[in-house]
């Protein structure tokens, strides 16, 4: 993990802790896009590199990642997204679930928000933590226009993709051991 995500972390985390109305309008900001609600900026502009745009991936990444936090903040480290997600449809054993997380791998950039927001509330209903940092990094590789394809003819975006889903069924084996 990169040192500036665990920093934006554990900045969130201090909000959580010691200033319920910044969480609000973290809160607040998810009805937008991310980076454009200019009551959540001084929350993360602090941690955009200096050289990025508005559009910038890692930009979006910060206020997506924020916005979602502040929907459950609740940090366990070593867990991504996937695998909250996966114990949540194990735990419930509903296929609507499976459902509502393969429609949001085929997600693309600009819809991703959306499906994660639904998402997040749905595991803020069980109380299911995960690493923050590890999720910005995804989302900023998800969110970006640039897709450079590896050695392997795979883009970072399908890179994710392929470790949330790897992640979210490796919870069904979980239940099948």
């Amino acid at each position: 993990m990169s040192e500036l995500a665990q920093d934006f972390v554990k900045h969130l985390q201090t909000l959580a802790e010691r200033n319920r109305g910044a969480l609000a309008e973290l809160r607040r900001s998810a009805g937008f896009a991310p980076g454009a609600y200019p009551p959540a900026y001084p929350h993360v502009e602090r941690f955009v590199p200096t050289d990025s745009h508005a559009e910038d991936s890692f930009r979006r990444a910060l206020y997506l990642t924020a916005a979602l936090f502040a929907q459950l903040p609740k940090q366990q480290t070593g867990r991504s997204f996937a695998q909250a997600f996966g114990a949540l449809w194990r735990q419930r054993d509903s296929a609507s679930l499976e459902q509502r997380f393969v429609t949001l791998l085929d997600a693309e950039p600009e819809t991703l928000p959306n499906y994660l927001r639904q998402a997040f509330s749905l595991l803020a209903a069980e109380q299911q933590g995960l690493d923050y940092a590890a999720l910005l990094q995804d989302l900023a590789r998800w969110l970006s226009s640039w897709q450079p394809q590896r050695y392997d003819g795979v883009s970072g975006r399908d890179l994710v993709r392929r470790n949330w889903a790897r992640d979210f069924y490796r919870q069904s084996a979980l239940l099948n051991d």
